[in-house]
């Protein structure tokens, strides 16, 4: 025969200690995960640049094709916004070159430091600088 001490002791439940390390494991976790979103979503992100970029100098291109000069073009206003409205997109013409330049002005894209500067030229050269105005080029274009 049972006694109820005996009863109590063969009773399972969860104590505190294994609830609060349960909790401390599920907010590492947590950190973690939103941590990796974040620079999941900016990565994603900066193909609003990087296309909006790529569509404006092929407006410049076919205008070229037409009137021999960038100057004249109209159909690519001199600042903008990218399509997603994450970038300003400033478009520099001259008679026989342009150069197009992305910058962010909206959040997550602002945190973005690994790519701060988009740069595209009428010859076709991509750029890119981080925070500190070095080369991120091959990151932020996508070519690694």
């Amino acid at each position: 025969m049972t006694t109820p001490r005996e009863v109590a002791v063969k009773q399972s439940g969860m104590s505190l200690i294994e609830l609060l390390i349960a909790v401390a494991i599920v907010g590492i976790l947590s950190a973690l995960a939103i941590a990796s979103y974040g620079m999941y979503t900016k990565s994603a992100n900066r193909t609003d640049a990087t296309k909006t970029m790529t569509l404006d100098a092929q407006a410049l291109e076919r205008c070229y094709s037409q009137n021999f000069t960038y100057a004249t073009c109209a159909t690519v206003p001199a600042v903008a916004t990218s399509s997603q409205g994450y970038y300003q997109i400033v478009v520099a013409t001259a008679t026989s070159s342009f150069t197009i330049t992305a910058t962010p002005i909206k959040a997550p894209q602002t945190g973005d430091k690994t790519c701060a500067q988009f740069t595209l030229n009428s010859a076709g050269t991509q750029g890119a600088t981080n925070s500190a105005a070095a080369n991120t080029t091959s990151t932020c274009w996508g070519s690694s």
